[in-house]
């Protein structure tokens, strides 16, 4: 099971990355995922920006990175409270509170 999840993530760290970029993280091991609910992940190494959904100027950002097609919506239909936003312009939505992604990515660098 482990070697299929190892599998499955270089493929996606591949997609995500440019062919140098994940040479370097293939040399480095696998990617840290980060559980953002609802068993969706993201990677914790491109995460820029961990904020909450209700100001007005993250609002704007959700409708222009919906527009770039840049919006990925982990809410599974539930209200949105976190917005994360990653080195490559996506932005994801969460339906966990900021506080608890920001706790688990912290624990994920310590631990």
């Amino acid at each position: 099971m482990l070697s299929i999840l190892r599998d499955v993530s270089r493929k996606f760290v591949s997609k995500c990355r440019t062919s140098s970029e994940a040479a370097a993280v293939h040399a480095m091991g696998a990617p840290t995922l980060l559980n953002v609910g609802f068993d969706n992940a993201v990677c914790a190494e491109r995460i820029i920006a961990i904020v909450a959904a209700d100001p007005s100027p993250i609002k704007r950002l959700r409708e222009a990175a919906s527009r770039h097609q840049k919006l990925i919506d982990a809410t599974n239909g539930r209200r949105t409270r976190t917005v994360i936003i990653t080195d490559s312009d996506h932005v994801v939505l969460s339906s966990l509170q900021p506080e608890t992604v920001a706790q688990r990515l912290t624990d994920l660098k310590v631990g």
